[in-house]
């Protein structure tokens, strides 16, 4: 297991496919998977290894955190896909075994070859898979509350507002008004959204910038999907 070389394009390539369909190394939350990768990778990624990007910046968040996240860190090579090999580091660990018990040279070089040919060959049919599937995008499912100012407010012209706000990787679903008391009902509306590219703040945003009809917009309830 493993992702290459992390100081490598081609490792952060191996590290961007793999969270193409998950949003952390390991399980559902932040883990000492992510703090282990995290602190192997070293600096963030480039913007085109969009998925890697996300995740740096995310597990960069838990920074003061990192020592109280769940699990125990293990080796590199303990992390990401079965038919990729670690090396990250790797350079500087031959440097001194060589030092050390390199008599003649000419032995540990040759396994070195070896081992990058393999490293290569690996990572070749790992791309020449991953070329195969189609991408998975990270999506979630929303349930948002949104709130009138009072019992008068149109909310069937609230609800058209809200629908009338479109982006790519947003999707509405169904809704239903909500008593609150008072006579006063809200709005639930279920909506989609692509991880990457709609975030409840910016859906936040434009809702209540139609403050004709919205008092406040809320989070009711969000699944991965």
């Amino acid at each position: 297991m493993g992702f290459g070389d992390l100081k490598s394009p081609a490792g952060l390539q191996v590290l961007n496919d793999y969270l193409a369909d998950k949003s952390y190394i390991e399980g559902y939350v932040p883990s000492q998977a992510d703090v282990a990768v995290f602190e192997a990778v070293s600096s963030p990624p480039p913007a085109d290894l969009c998925h890697a990007l996300r995740w740096y910046n995310h597990i960069k968040s838990y920074e003061k955190e990192k020592a109280s996240l769940p699990g125990v860190k293990k080796a590199l090579g303990k992390y990401g896909p079965v038919d990729v090999e670690d090396t990250t580091g790797s350079g500087a660990t031959d440097s001194k075994d060589d030092d050390d018990i390199d008599l003649f040279g000419s032995d540990d070089e040759e396994e070195s070859e070896e081992a990058k040919r393999l490293r290569e060959e690996r990572l070749a049919q790992y791309e020449s898979k991953k070329a195969k599937k189609p991408a998975l995008v990270a999506k979630s499912s929303i349930l948002l509350d949104v709130k009138p100012w009072d019992d008068e407010t149109d909310m069937a012209k609230l609800e058209e507002c809200v629908r009338s706000i479109q982006a790519d990787g947003l999707v509405w679903g169904s809704s239903k008004l909500v008593p609150v008391g008072y006579g006063i009902k809200k709005l639930q509306i279920q909506c989609v959204v692509e991880d990457d590219k709609v975030g409840t703040d910016m859906l936040e945003e434009q809702i209540t910038a139609f403050e004709d009809y919205v008092q406040s917009m809320d989070v009711a309830a969000f699944n991965k999907i």
